[in-house]
């Protein structure tokens, strides 16, 4: 049990808004959707505003558990940085929120609750923040050896909050499905049609990268094997791996990557009946969404960061050296390129099997 300490008791009674701030990375934000839904269970009567940054504004926008989103625009420059911030601050004191719930770890987070006047303010004691938090939580060696969701769980049960395991979801909005149609119409691809998807990209650093080609193996069985339509797709800065997948395809395959929108890619991967990926920010998405899904690790850890849910997979190679956790590897990258093609695929034909 992690220690728990507190300058003042919470009369949960008293609760009535409640701001939650978000992590910053995609991945990270739906490992705490399990989480955010224990406060809403926790505090039933109470609206609960979530602090985010934009881009993974559409994560929360649609979840039952959410009442408001506000978004936390930052890397604008020095200036208009601390413009923002004073700008949330001022928000955040005229909303008067009873509780914070701090997910992120960084010290910002606590600043922002702490001179928004909000009352209680609950959060792990990383960062030197400690001061800023009315209830901290000592974080302990245990819970860093735990999956991310239980992490985010283990916050609230310090507090003694009821805080059940479970797996992410996502929900999305009609409209946001309706986009993800039209793309993949526009693309010819029609509604009958079994869609698989690859995620080649990782924006934490190519340790955690499977080569492109051997994604191009994964999209050709799919296209030949199972007359599948192959989407790839990732963000902007990953154009580069994509445009190398499908480059190294022979069938055919739509590069999605960095043509949709987080809500339009969401309703793009709701619509795959399979997703093969590294560990990164759509894997979560994926698994959240119940898209049955075929990581591939390497230098990071499935313990801590794999998806959740009971369609999916996880491909990995017990390696001395893993998990190391760097984003470049300092040798030969073996954790990722001892894994071969047939493996993953032969996990997606098990898989498949129990569908």
């Amino acid at each position: 049990m992690m220690q728990l300490i507190k300058s003042k008791t919470i009369d949960k009674n008293g609760i009535r808004r409640i701001l939650v701030r978000s992590t910053n990375w995609v991945g990270d934000a739906v490992m705490t959707l399990p989480a955010l839904e224990a406060v809403k269970q926790n505090f039933p009567e109470s609206s609960i505003t979530v602090l985010a940054r934009p881009w993974v504004v559409p994560l929360f926008k649609c979840h039952p558990a959410v009442d408001e989103v506000m978004p936390y625009e930052k890397r604008k420059g020095f200036v208009a940085d601390l413009a923002e911030m004073a700008r949330v601050i001022n928000v955040i004191r005229k909303q008067e929120f009873d509780l914070a719930v701090v997910f992120q770890n960084a010290f910002e987070a606590a600043f922002l609750t702490y001179f928004g006047g909000v009352r209680y303010r609950l959060g792990y004691n990383t960062d030197g923040r400690g001061i800023l938090l009315s209830h901290r939580v000592v974080r302990n060696k245990e819970v860093l050896k735990v999956h991310q969701v239980e992490y985010y769980l283990s916050l609230l049960r310090a507090m003694g909050l009821e805080a059940a395991s479970g797996d992410p979801e996502i929900y999305i909005a009609d409209g946001d499905m309706e986009k993800a149609g039209d793309i993949l119409h526009s693309k010819g691809i029609q509604d009958r049609d079994f869609l698989v998807g690859l995620s080649p990209g990782a924006i934490y650093g190519e340790a955690k990268r499977w080569p492109p080609d051997r994604f191009a193996r994964i999209g050709d069985w799919a296209a030949e094997k199972w007359h599948a339509r192959v989407l790839v797709m990732g963000s902007p800065k990953e154009t580069d791996i994509c445009e190398s997948v499908c480059a190294s395809m022979t069938n055919e395959v739509f590069n999605l990557c960095g043509r949709t929108s987080l809500s339009e890619a969401m309703g793009v991967i709701r619509h795959c009946g399979f997703f093969v990926t590294n560990d990164s920010g759509l894997m979560h998405v994926a698994s959240a969404l119940g898209v049955p899904t075929v990581a591939v690790f390497g230098s990071t850890d499935p313990v801590a960061t794999g998806p959740r849910g009971p369609n999916t997979r996880i491909v990995k190679h017990d390696i001395e050296c893993a998990p190391c956790l760097k984003p470049v590897c300092p040798t030969d990258y073996r954790c990722m390129l001892s894994i071969q093609p047939e493996e993953v695929w032969n996990e997606m034909v098990k898989l498949k099997e129990t569908l």
